[in-house]
C-alpha cells in the first residue's frame, strides 16, 4: 500500500510561483511513474507532469513546458512540482497518482492505482 500526500498549494496572484510536494508513505516501487494531475471545476481532470522513478525521466503537458517542473528527492521519497509564472487559469485541485502507465500514457489516469488526496491552487488576477 502507498499513502501520497500532497502540500503546497495556496492563494498567489498572477505571475507567482508555488511549490507543491507529494510526499510517499510505505512501499514504493522503483518502476513507478508518480504524475501531478489537476482539475478545475466544471473541467475534466489533466495530467500535468509526470516523473518515471526508474530513471528520473520528466514528461509535461505541452501546454505547460517551460512553467512548470517536475522533480524528486529520492532520500526524502517526495516528488516536486515548482510552479512558476502563475496564470488564473492554472487554478484547481492538484493531485499527485502513482502507477505503470505507459510512456505515450503517462497522463492516463485508469493507470494510477494510488492518489493523494489533492492541495488546492488558486491564481487571482
Amino acid at each position: 500500500q502507498v499513502v501520497l500526500v500532497e502540500s503546497g498549494g495556496g492563494s498567489v496572484q498572477a505571475g507567482g510561483s508555488l511549490r507543491l510536494s507529494c510526499a510517499g508513505f510505505g512501499y514504493t516501487d522503483s518502476s513507478m511513474c508518480v504524475t501531478w494531475f489537476r482539475q478545475a471545476p466544471g473541467k475534466e481532470r489533466e495530467g500535468v507532469a509526470g516523473i518515471y522513478l526508474s530513471n528520473s525521466r520528466t514528461i509535461y503537458a505541452d501546454s505547460l513546458k517551460g512553467r512548470f517542473a517536475i522533480s524528486r528527492d529520492n532520500a526524502k521519497n517526495t516528488v516536486y512540482l515548482d510552479m512558476n509564472s502563475l496564470k488564473p487559469e492554472d487554478t484547481a485541485m492538484y493531485y499527485c497518482a502513482a502507477g505503470y502507465p505507459p510512456l505515450e500514457r503517462w497522463y492516463g489516469s485508469e493507470f494510477f492505482r494510488f492518489w493523494g488526496r489533492g492541495t488546492q491552487v488558486t491564481v487571482s488576477s
